[in-house]
């Protein structure tokens, strides 16, 4: 089995941070996927500030040590006039998007770490396209959407604390 990995790094973050309360390590979390096949891409899509944070840009720099290809995008700050709210963002899921579909020559199975709801339709074609899927998040994190169509394709990354948590 072919597998291509592709990791929205904000929602993986704030899944850890705000639903489970520690970090995975995510050489460990490839080496867990890795048990049920060949990984032939892993992409970890990630926003920077500029200029990055020494902590930030030094995560990112280990990113390709782990075994990742690092697609990056500049974040931008957002700020919306009604609440006065300043966002920080650097929406990365027309990336991942392009690359599930530019290189779907290249695995049998599509991984995904990420509950983001915007994935659906992509999901949906892969699969009609004749690629597993299975997705990667928290149950809190997991839109609505993506649960409806992956079904049991799913792993909840509370389930597998033990394999992949950050020592």
């Amino acid at each position: 089995m072919r597998i291509s990995v592709f990791v929205d790094g904000a929602n993986f973050f704030f899944m850890q941070k705000q639903a489970l309360g520690w970090f995975a390590d995510p050489k460990l979390l490839l080496d867990y996927i890795s048990k049920t096949g060949e990984i032939k891409d892993a992409f970890y899509y990630i926003g920077e500030d500029t200029p990055p944070e020494a902590r930030h840009q030094a995560f990112i720099n280990s990113l390709p040590r782990m075994g990742f290809s690092v697609v990056t995008k500049k974040i931008k700050t957002i700020y919306d006039q009604n609440s006065g709210i300043k966002k920080k963002k650097a929406n990365l899921d027309i990336e991942i998007v392009l690359d599930m579909f530019n290189t779907i020559d290249h695995y049998d199975k599509a991984i995904l770490v990420s509950g983001d709801g915007d994935f659906e339709r992509a999901l949906t074609l892969l699969r009609a396209r004749g690629k597993e899927i299975l997705v990667i998040a928290t149950s809190s994190f997991l839109a609505h959407e993506l649960r409806q169509i992956v079904g049991r394709h799913y792993i909840d990354l509370a389930d597998i604390e033990d394999e992949i948590k950050k020592k």
